[in-house]
């Protein structure tokens, strides 16, 4: 009798373990052929529709310097013009083969003799044109484009909100008052040669140091910032060129990263989207200036 329980029992885990390997089998056969789909899709370029949690990319432009300009109602508006180089879509990464979703811009041209071999071996992998300088913007999925898409200064909307990153100019090294904005030392009475030094940095035998992060003299300047909720006044598609409000990091020449605003968002039913394609018989060089809409109500009469 135990014996026939033993056998009973033995047959039940070989049918039972079959069962489940099969269903295993199954699974990682459909998961397979799901992941080769997504691996093999094709990522096309055409308008679609952005939701509140889309997010395109950005652009890389030169800052050209600053100017001012006075609109409609006579306020004057102090300007930085940018131009964005002949932006393409140098890369594609995909969750699929990379894990992220990011777009590679390239910007300006640069040529073959002044690239490193791997840099030149990268342009032509992906079938694009040699570039002075690469960014990677992350995206949301819907906001792929194929390689070699065009980002012209139409991505963006006159009236909209920017976030401008770039390089700020550097000052060298400088001492407390000019790093820090430090008050200094008396500048007549009990002073000696110590009139913009910047006191004591620390206390006694306990703790005997000085703590990090201390505000001292040092090189000042050429790190990364980043410039906040940027307006958009006007846009020359003919020219690619930008007019934003205010100031934005870096010396003329310098290159700097152009991106949707994260606190002052965009409409989404005015923004291209995931870019601008221009239509087949539009002539580019004919295109017109854009502005901001700048309202009906004069600022210095509302006033009153």
């Amino acid at each position: 009798m135990a014996a026939a329980s033993r056998n009973l029992i033995s047959h039940l885990r070989i049918v039972l373990s079959s069962t489940v390997s099969e269903t295993q089998f199954r699974t990682f056969s459909a998961c397979s052929s799901q992941v080769e789909e997504l691996r093999t899709r094709i990522i096309e370029g055409k308008p679609a529709i952005m939701t509140p949690n889309s997010k395109r990319t950005g652009a890389i432009a030169v800052k050209c310097g600053m100017t001012a300009l006075w609109d409609k109602w006579g306020e004057r508006v102090p300007i930085t013009i940018l131009w964005l180089d002949d932006n393409i879509v140098s890369q594609v990464k995909t969750p699929e083969k990379e894990g992220i979703s990011a777009l590679q811009i390239g910007c300006a041209h640069k040529k073959e003799k002044h690239l490193t071999k791997p840099e030149v071996g990268h342009f032509r992998a992906q079938g694009v044109p040699m570039k002075r300088k690469l960014k990677e913007f992350p995206v949301t999925e819907d906001a792929l484009l194929p390689v070699g898409t065009s980002i012209s200064v139409n991505h963006f909307v006159p009236g909209q909100y920017v976030d401008v990153a770039g390089i700020t100019r550097g000052k060298g090294f400088q001492g407390g008052m000019k790093r820090w904005g430090f008050s200094g030392m008396p500048a007549s009475h009990g002073a000696s040669l110590s009139h913009r030094s910047i006191g004591s940095t620390g206390q006694r035998d306990a703790p005997g140091k000085v703590f990090k992060g201390r505000k001292m003299p040092g090189r000042m300047g050429g790190v990364q910032r980043t410039v906040k909720n940027v307006w958009v006044y006007k846009i020359d598609p003919a020219r690619n060129l930008m007019w934003v409000k205010g100031q934005v990091p870096g010396a003329e020449g310098n290159f700097v990263f152009i991106k949707d605003s994260v606190y002052k968002k965009p409409d989404i039913s005015i923004l291209p989207f995931p870019t601008y394609f221009a239509p087949e018989n539009e002539d580019q060089a004919d295109l017109e200036p854009l502005v901001a809409d700048l309202g009906d109500t004069d600022p210095f009469m509302a006033a009153d």
